[in-house]
């Protein structure tokens, strides 16, 4: 019990490089991903995502192989915050693509959640991503 009593316990902020004055709480806790560590985060995605289901991976990358079209510099993908109508619209037309393509065609919801992870790691600049 004690070892994990230690592992919850806030880093100080002596063992914080690079950093003056008070800490944020978020910052002092293991496994905070600051600056310059998305690298290992898309790391950890993408391995991750391997273990996806054969379907659910198949899916992802013809999503990955649609949203191609949708990357290029100055897509809305890449706003600071992109709209959220902009996104359920792409992911509409992702899904009805699919829909033509399989025969048993994910959710329209599944659409949603593997669009916006691609999103996400084309705009920290993950394999396809354009980094800024």
């Amino acid at each position: 019990m004690e070892f994990h009593s230690k592992l919850l316990q806030p880093l100080t902020e002596q063992r914080v490089r690079g950093w003056n004055g008070p800490l944020p709480f978020y910052m002092t806790y293991p496994g905070y991903y600051g600056p310059g560590q998305e690298e290992m985060v898309l790391r950890d995605m993408e391995y991750l995502q391997q273990l996806y289901p054969e379907a659910v991976n198949r899916y992802r990358k013809r999503i990955s192989e649609i949203l191609d079209r949708a990357d290029y510099e100055g897509s809305m993908i890449y706003d600071e915050y992109p709209d959220r109508y902009s996104l359920r619209a792409l992911a509409g037309s992702v899904y009805k693509i699919l829909q033509k393509e399989e025969k048993t065609p994910p959710t329209e919801e599944l659409v949603q959640v593997l669009l916006l992870n691609e999103v996400y790691k084309r705009r920290h600049g993950g394999r396809r991503g354009i980094r800024f």
